[in-house]
This record gives C-alpha cells, sequence and structure tokens, in this order.
C-alpha cells in the first residue's frame, strides 16, 4: 500500500473529531480586541473548559465572562431577552466595552436560541455594538471560532468611501486634493475609486489599491508582516480584527484582502460575497518560503516587482542551519487538529523532514489552493513524493499505520498525546502551534523550536540510558 505519491492524493474518513472546542478562540481574541467583551453563553461544562483552557484566575479580571443556562432556560420558563440584558448591563457598569461579543455554544444551537433576533434590538437598548458568533462544537476544529468570530465582524466593518469627483479632476495635484488629512491619516479614511490610485501619506507615494490582512496575530507578529510589505512599497489599510473594535478597516469593492492563517475560509467568503472584496489567494506566511511566497504574491496583484525576497530567505535558512541538522532526515506525522497543518507539512519538508501522512480535519481546497501548489511545488523541488492527505481522518486506522511506519514524530491532539508516548511515539501538542508565534521569516525558528524538542528530548534520554526502559515498557503494553 503505498502512502505517497507525485500528485495530490485526497482521502475522507469518517473519523471522530477529537479536538478542542471552538469557543476557545475566545483565549487569544479577548486579547487581541482590547476594548471588547466576550460573553459565552453555555452550560457549565463550557464554563469549566474556559477555566482549565485559559487558565485565568477570577481576580485577574479577564474581559470575558460565562452566561451559564439553567434548566429554567433550557425549559423556556426564563426571559432569555431579560436575563441577556441584566448580563449585558452589568458588563456595561463594570467594563463599558467598546463591544460586546457573544459566543453560541452547542446548547444554543440545540434549543434554537434566537441571538441573532435579540442582538440588534439589545444593543440599542443599552447603546453598545453586540456582534453574535456561533464558534459552537459542530465545527471541525477548534480553530475555526475565530473564523466565526470575523467572519461576524466583516459585517460590522465600515463601507469605504468612493467619491469618483476626487480622482476625475486629473490636472489638481494629489497634495492638494488631501490637503485636509492630517500627515498620519490612516488609509481607511481615504477616498479609492480607479484600480489604481496615487495617495501621499506618511510622505510616501502609495500606488495600490488599499490591502486588508484578516487573522489574529500578535501585535509584533502583525506589525512585523506588516513592515515587510512596506519594504515592498506597499501600504497595509487595516487588520480584521483590528487592535480594538472602533479601528476596524473600511472594506468594499476596490479593497483587496489577504489572509495569514488557513482556518478563515469563512470570513474569507463572507469579505467577498457580502462585502465584494478582492481575495489574493496566496501561500499562508508560515515558514521563510511560505513568507516569501505570500508577498510575493500580493506584490504580483499589485504589479510591483519584489525586491530582496531572495536574499532574505536566504539569510533565515542559513540562521536556522543549527536545527536543520537536527530534523534532517526525520519522519513525522500529522494527526490532525487546528487547520494548520497543511502549511506546517508544506514547511517542515523544505527543513528535510519526511511527511508520512496530513491529517486535517476540514479542507476548502479553495482558500487553500495557493498552498496547496506550494506544497506540491516544494516537494517536486525537495525530490520528495507528495504526503497524503486524510480529511477527517480515523484516529484508529491513523494508529494502525503509525505502528506500521513508526514515525519519529507525531503532531497530535492532547488527547492521543500520552498513550502515544507510552507506545513509543515522541509526539508534539498540535494546539502550541496555534498560540506560538509562527508566522513570517523572523519566527521560523519558533516552529523548529517546538518540533525539536522531542527529538532533542529523546536524545538526551538515550544518553543516560533510558531507552532500553522504554522498549520494555513497550513490549509488556504490545502484550
Amino acid at each position: 500500500m503505498s502512502l505517497t505519491s507525485d500528485t495530490l492524493n485526497f482521502e475522507c474518513e469518517t473519523g471522530n473529531y477529537h479536538t478542542f472546542c471552538p469557543i476557545s478562540c475566545v483565549a487569544w481574541l479577548y486579547q487581541k480586541i482590547e476594548d471588547s467583551f466576550f460573553l459565552v453563553i453555555g452550560t457549565k461544562t463550557c464554563g469549566y473548559f474556559l477555566q482549565n483552557a485559559l487558565g485565568v484566575m477570577i481576580f485577574a479580571e479577564p474581559r470575558y465572562a460565562m452566561a451559564e443556562l439553567e434548566e429554567g432556560d433550557i425549559s423556556a420558563q426564563l426571559n432569555d431577552y431579560q436575563e441577556l440584558k441584566r448580563l449585558c448591563l452589568q458588563i456595561k457598569q463594570d467594563r463599558n466595552p467598546s463591544v460586546i461579543v457573544w459566543i453560541g455554544t452547542c446548547t444554543t444551537e440545540i434549543i434554537k436560541m434566537d441571538l441573532e433576533g435579540m442582538a440588534p434590538k439589545l444593543e440599542i437598548e443599552i447603546g453598545i455594538p453586540i456582534v453574535v458568533a456561533r464558534a459552537n462544537g459542530l465545527d471541525y476544529a477548534f480553530t475555526q471560532g475565530e473564523d466565526t468570530v470575523l467572519a461576524a465582524m466583516a459585517h460590522r466593518c465600515p463601507e469605504i468611501i468612493v467619491n469618483k469627483t476626487l480622482f476625475n479632476q486629473k490636472e489638481q495635484s494629489i497634495k492638494s486634493l488631501f490637503s485636509f488629512l492630517p500627515i498620519k491619516e490612516t488609509l481607511k479614511n481615504v477616498n479609492y475609486v480607479n484600480t489604481i490610485n496615487t495617495v501621499e501619506l506618511d510622505n510616501q507615494i502609495i500606488s495600490h489599491p488599499p490591502l486588508v490582512l484578516f487573522g489574529s496575530l500578535p501585535s509584533t507578529v502583525a506589525s512585523q508582516l506588516s513592515l515587510e510589505l512596506k519594504r515592498q512599497s506597499i501600504e497595509v489599510a487595516g487588520w480584521l480584527p483590528a487592535q480594538r473594535y472602533t479601528d476596524l478597516p473600511s472594506l468594499g469593492a476596490n479593497v483587496h484582502v489577504c489572509g495569514v492563517n488557513p482556518f478563515l475560509s469563512r470570513t474569507a467568503t463572507t469579505l467577498m460575497r457580502r462585502r465584494k472584496c478582492k481575495l489574493i489567494s496566496a501561500p499562508f506566511p508560515i515558514g521563510p518560503d511560505g513568507t516569501r511566497a505570500w508577498i510575493e504574491k500580493i506584490c504580483t496583484v499589485f504589479n510591483i516587482q519584489p525586491k530582496g525576497l531572495e536574499e532574505r530567505e536566504k539569510l533565515i535558512w542559513e540562521g536556522l542551519k543549527d536545527y536543520l541538522d537536527l530534523v534532517k532526515g526525520k519522519s513525522v506525522f500529522f494527526m490532525g487538529d487546528n487547520l494548520l497543518e497543511i502549511s506546517l507539512a508544506r514547511f517542515l519538508i523544505r527543513c528535510g523532514m519526511i511527511v508520512y501522512e496530513i491529517g486535517i480535519p476540514y479542507m476548502d481546497k479553495r482558500y487553500q489552493a495557493a498552498e496547496l501548489a506550494l506544497l506540491q511545488k516544494t516537494c517536486a523541488e525537495m525530490n520528495v513524493p507528495i504526503p497524503r492527505i486524510v480529511e477527517k481522518p480515523d484516529n484508529y486506522n491513523q494508529i494502525q499505520r503509525m505502528r506500521e511506519l513508526q514515525p519519529d514524530l507525531a503532531i497530535t491532539g492532547m488527547a492521543h498525546a500520552n498513550p502515544l508516548e507510552a507506545r513509543g511515539i515522541s509526539t508534539k501538542w498540535s494546539v502550541e502551534f496555534t498560540f506560538a508565534q509562527i508566522h513570517g521569516f523572523t519566527n521560523a525558528r519558533d516552529i523548529l523550536e517546538l518540533v525539536t524538542r522531542p527529538l532533542r528530548r529523546n536524545h538526551s534520554l538515550k544518553d543516560l540510558g533510558w531507552t532500553n526502559l522504554v522498549k520494555k515498557q513497550n513490549i509488556l503494553i504490545e502484550k
């Protein structure tokens, strides 16, 4: 049975979704959007999960809370609207956020709670915008919780203003047209009408349509990516989500959008269909190769010749040599958990690793088309077969394949880590890649630090003479 081929090979199994709950997106989104408050509407189980997953003490006063549904709510004996109104008024009094995000759960889906119907009326009463996101456990992967929230926020972004008279007067200088704008004014307040317009901003000529990037990244990483584009004379008009809800970017028919994470297909669809934006289908900026391809694709769309990317990528690879020597020739097996698997596998193949299988909970082939093409190109350049891609993998079948292949490393969800370790297979939690800073040129080292940690640990144990003990334990387990 061949596990690899020279062409993309997709399979679909019917395995269970062993993954985190999507309401865990609250963990990073409440920190990213500084003037927000997240209200999770669910049962005690949801509350226990958030307490364990987020690990925030009550006295730390995080900007999220749990609205626990009780028997009276589920049996419709209590008025949902009045209960939510009471909680939102309390949030307004205590925190006064710029936006309240209602996070729906499995229970609100099952009892058909009309959150979208209640929110518009309530936000008028309390004077605070309320965004409804159904980030429940019925999704494929926990990272899709962010996708749901961003898709809902995309509807709240202001419409970009189009004023044709501004650009029809060609004899009038650009500076006089925008003399009423402060020199540090953001791009979202500039009017665009043609495909390519020239605007003077921050003492620099910007000759491309507005570009909005979507995906939640730490502020430092977002700044790094914005700076990389600025080196190519490309200004980022805004990010979705912005650091503050009041700074959401303007969207419209002439705005180009590009994603930074592979699990944001719903957001991309919303931006294209509802807000009429133009999607730039590019590989994702994970690893030096992915970051270069991401920047090059954006430059191509804006008819800009990229400068110095090949040298910059080469410099980064040279700085990773100590890690590359450790991973070269090692094998890895992705069980599938957070939808980052294709991008991570492509990067590790470029590093010289052998990828046996890429399990992934859900595959949007249209949104990830550029990433899949880069995976195929990377395998051809590295002269290795393309690994099999398995959507919705059956975990029992995966374990049988792993027992046969004996990979050096399995990247898996936490549920399978300890059983695999007991059987002598080194593991790495896939959730760690979600919370780590893995985007851009400079963060490639962090990816390899995570990947090599179990390999380095095994090397240290071998030096201490623990290897034979582990083998004996595995023999007893098999018996």
